[in-house]
C-alpha cells in the first residue's frame, strides 16, 4: 500500500464549540498534524480566517490550499477520504463530529 503524504491543514475553530470539536476530534482521530488558529482568542486568526474564507462562520479548515468554510467534522473526514488523503476509519471519537455549538 502506498504511503500517504501528510496533508498542509490550517484549522480556524472556537475555543469550545460543538462543530470545533468535532474537527479537532476528526484531525486527531487520523493522527493529522494541523495548525490550530483559535479565532475566539486571536483577533488577527479571525481576520485571517476571513480574509481566506470570505465569510465569518467557522469552523474553516484549510487543506493543501483549500478552503472548506463553514464545516463539521463529517465534512471534513469525508473530504479528506474523497481526496485520497486518509484511508477510512471506523476508529471512534470522543466527541460528535457533526454536532453544533451548545454554548449559545
Amino acid at each position: 500500500m502506498a504511503t500517504i503524504q501528510q496533508p498542509k491543514i490550517t484549522a480556524y475553530l472556537k475555543t469550545h464549540c460543538g462543530w470545533s470539536r468535532g474537527v479537532r476530534a476528526v484531525l486527531e482521530k487520523y493522527n493529522l498534524a494541523y495548525e490550530d488558529k483559535d479565532i475566539i482568542q486571536s483577533e488577527a486568526d479571525y481576520m485571517e480566517m476571513l480574509k481566506k474564507s470570505k465569510q465569518h462562520l467557522s469552523p474553516c479548515v484549510e487543506i493543501n490550499g483549500v478552503m472548506l468554510a463553514d464545516v463539521s467534522g463529517e465534512e471534513v473526514e469525508h473530504y479528506l477520504i474523497s481526496k485520497g488523503l486518509i484511508n477510512k476509519s471506523n476508529a471512534a471519537t470522543n466527541v460528535p463530529i457533526n454536532a453544533a455549538c451548545q454554548d449559545h
